[in-house]
C-alpha cells in the first residue's frame, strides 16, 4: 500500500501511549491520530476499514493508510472504553447487537483490492468463513464518545462466522464470567442476539459458539505458553488462562439454559 501524507504533525501536539496493544505492539496517540505498527495483515485490515467508512459505517474508525514513517494511521476517537463503566444494560445490549448486524452485513459486498493477495492475521480461524469479522469485540475494544460508539484495534479481523464474532461479544459484553448469575445472563444473552436480529438456526448455534470462542482462547494461551509462542506466551505468564478456562466451563454449564432464552419467551 502506498503511504499517504499524514495529518499536520507538529512538534507541540500532545502526544500519549494508549493502553492495550497486548498483542499489536505500542498504540500512540499524536493530536488526533492514532499510531501503530504497521503488520502483515495491515494492508488488509486498512481496505477494509475504508470500505465501512465509505459505507457510513460510524463503528468503525476512520482510516488515513500508511504513514510516511511506516506505521498504521488511524482517526484518534475520544471517550471512554466500555471496560470502564458499568455493563451494558439491556437496551445497550440490543443496541451493541444491531452494530454487529451492520458491520457483517456491510461485509458480505466487500471485495479485496487484490483477493489472491488478501492477508488476514485470525487469532483463532473458523471453520466458516460467512463474513468478515472483527474477531475481538470486547468492551477494552468499545470506545463511547456521546451516541457515537467505535470499535477500536481491528488487526485481527478476517474471515469468520457471524455468531462466532457475536459469540465472543457475549463473552465480553454480557458478560459469560464464571462469577456469574446464569439466569441474568439469559436475559442479557437475550437482548444481545435480539439487537443483532438472530434467526432461529442462529440462536441455536450461538450458544455452542460462544464455548467454541472462549475454549478456543484458553486453549490459545495455553499453548502459547507450552511453546512459547508471542503475543499468547506472554499473556498466559500474565494469567490470562486464569479467566478464559473458568469463563469456557461456566458457558458449557449454562448451554442449555441460555438456549432456551434465546429460543422461547427470556427468562426472568
Amino acid at each position: 500500500m502506498t503511504p499517504t501524507t499524514p495529518p499536520p504533525h507538529h512538534a507541540t501536539e500532545e502526544t500519549e501511549v494508549l493502553y492495550g496493544g497486548n498483542t499489536s505492539g505500542p498504540v500512540v496517540r499524536v493530536g488526533d491520530t492514532v499510531r501503530k505498527q504497521w503488520h502483515r495483515a495491515a494492508p488488509s485490515v486498512t481496505h477494509l476499514l475504508r470500505h465501512l467508512n465509505r459505507h457510513g459505517y460510524e463503528a468503525a474508525p476512520r482510516s488515513h493508510g500508511r504513514s510516511l514513517t511506516g506505521d498504521q494511521l488511524l482517526e484518534y476517537v475520544p471517550g471512554t472504553l466500555a471496560d470502564r463503566d458499568a455493563p451494558l444494560d439491556t437496551a445497550e445490549l440490543r443496541r451493541l447487537g444491531r452494530l454487529i448486524r451492520d458491520l457483517h452485513d456491510l461485509t458480505t459486498a466487500y471485495r479485496p483490492r487484490h483477493p489472491q493477495q488478501a492477508v488476514w492475521d485470525v487469532a483463532l480461524p473458523d471453520t466458516r468463513a460467512e463474513v468478515l469479522c472483527h474477531n475481538d469485540l470486547a468492551p477494552w475494544n468499545l470506545v463511547r464518545d456521546g451516541d457515537r460508539w467505535v470499535f477500536i484495534d481491528w488487526d485481527g479481523a478476517g474471515p469468520g462466522s457471524r455468531m462466532g464474532d457475536l459469540g465472543y461479544a457475549a463473552h465480553g459484553f454480557v458478560p459469560l464470567h464464571p462469577d456469574g448469575d446464569p439466569h441474568a445472563d439469559a436475559v442479557r444473552l437475550r437482548a444481545l442476539a435480539d439487537g443483532y436480529g438472530c434467526d432461529r438456526a442462529q440462536r441455536d448455534e450461538l450458544p455452542d459458539a460462544i464455548h467454541h470462542r472462549v475454549r478456543g482462547m484458553y486453549d490459545l494461551l495455553v499453548e502459547g505458553g507450552r511453546t512459547g509462542r508471542a503475543p499468547w506466551a506472554d499473556l498466559y505468564a500474565r494469567g490470562h488462562a486464569d479467566h478464559w478456562g473458568p469463563a469456557a466451563e461456566y458457558v458449557a454449564r449454562h448451554r442449555d439454559l441460555w438456549l432456551t432464552a434465546l429460543l422461547d419467551e427470556p427468562v426472568v
